[in-house]
């Protein structure tokens, strides 16, 4: 087992896990394939459904890459405030011609029969977004000589992580594209002050923990990864970035949709899913979010319906464009001349820091 992330690929490059079909095993092995380190998401997918994936991305590569998982959620709201909220909603499966999702879907993401697979036929990295396992799940994959990454959002968590067993923490900005990774979802925290933006948590966990950290959030260029190795990071994730990458399983309205004009910012809505995610805003996104659940993840199966027959209606406004804060600075570029130019521009910064540094020597 590699003792730092950094053992894993050969550029402090790493392909973001996007729920929803955005990270398969070809954008994955092509991010291996070029120096970086891909991930699979295995969340939303059944268990044989991501066994199949890493027998993919293996045919495709034998270079390191990740698997992600998301830890069982407890639910937060009784039955009758997600019925309400699918009354508010009905108004949206008349417009798209559909029915609202049925919300008694299974809450643990078939986590435990994820992890026997895991600990069975055993993959390099395995990380963990929505908390933290136990002591025993991590010793578990350290016995199989699997590298283990928990994203976390503060330095409590990331304290938790490095007591349980973690090897390195995935420190999450408050700039992230999607699912905010906290280990508790408390609706209290909702609101414009919510969340620690990503260098202010990088310097919270660095003074917390000894363990390495991964740096997520915004990030789009090389010159960001740069900033985040300064501030202590040993890698940088990207997500946004690589969605763009023809590659990537992203739905060519969504790809489209970040560089668009009409979308012009980001925000953190419960409007899709009853968790915060960012997203672009759009139509569903203003007229829900106000009003959306702390019920992850009923509404995120209640919704599914109503945003499937959006992407298949061609309509970007009914369905989650989830994007980090740095979505406009997106390039449709193949990922593996993505992670070229990002290693590029990370030298160049690196140069330029090193000249400034020295007074201009060489």
């Amino acid at each position: 087992m590699p003792t730092a992330p950094t053992d894993l690929c050969r550029y402090p490059i790493v392909q973001a896990p996007m729920a929803g079909g955005g990270s398969g095993p070809e954008l994955a092995a092509a991010v291996c394939a070029a120096g970086g380190l891909g991930f699979l998401a295995a969340g939303y997918k059944t268990a044989d459904g991501m066994y199949q994936e890493i027998k993919q991305l293996r045919s495709l590569t034998d270079r390191p890459f990740g698997v992600n998982l998301f830890m069982p959620q407890p639910s937060l709201a009784d039955g009758s405030v997600v019925e309400v909220y699918r009354e508010q909603l009905a108004g949206e499966a008349t417009w798209y011609e559909t029915e609202l999702g049925d919300t008694d879907g299974p809450i643990d993401d078939g986590y435990e029969a994820k992890l026997a697979i895991l600990r069975e036929d055993p993959v390099p990295v395995v990380s963990f977004t929505f908390g933290c396992p136990s002591r025993a799940v991590l010793d578990a994959f350290a016995e199989v000589g699997t590298y283990t990454v928990v994203t976390v959002t503060t330095a409590a968590e990331a304290q938790a992580a490095q007591w349980s067993g973690a090897d390195a923490v995935c420190v999450q900005g408050v700039e992230a594209g999607g699912h905010q990774g906290t280990h508790r979802d408390d609706p209290h925290a909702d609101g414009t002050g919510a969340g620690l933006g990503l260098l202010a948590a990088l310097g919270q966990v660095r003074e917390a923990v000894q363990i390495p950290m991964i740096a997520a959030g915004g990030l789009m260029r090389g010159a960001q990864i740069a900033a985040v190795l300064a501030a202590g990071a040993t890698m940088a994730q990207l997500g946004t970035a690589f969605l763009a990458t023809p590659e990537s399983g992203a739905n060519p309205l969504h790809k489209q949709a970040l560089t668009n004009p009409l979308f012009t910012h980001t925000e953190l809505t419960r409007a899709f899913s009853g968790r915060p995610a960012r997203g672009l805003v759009n139509r569903f996104l203003r007229e829900h979010g106000p009003y959306a659940p702390a019920a992850y993840p009923a509404v995120h199966y209640l919704t599914s319906t109503v945003r499937k027959a959006a992407a298949k209606a061609g309509d970007a406004q009914g369905m989650n464009l989830w994007a980090g804060q740095g979505h406009r600075l997106a390039r449709e570029l193949p990922a593996r001349q993505l992670v070229e130019v990002l290693a590029a521009e990370l030298d160049a910064a690196r140069a330029a820091l090193h000249r400034s540094a020295t007074g201009g020597a060489s």
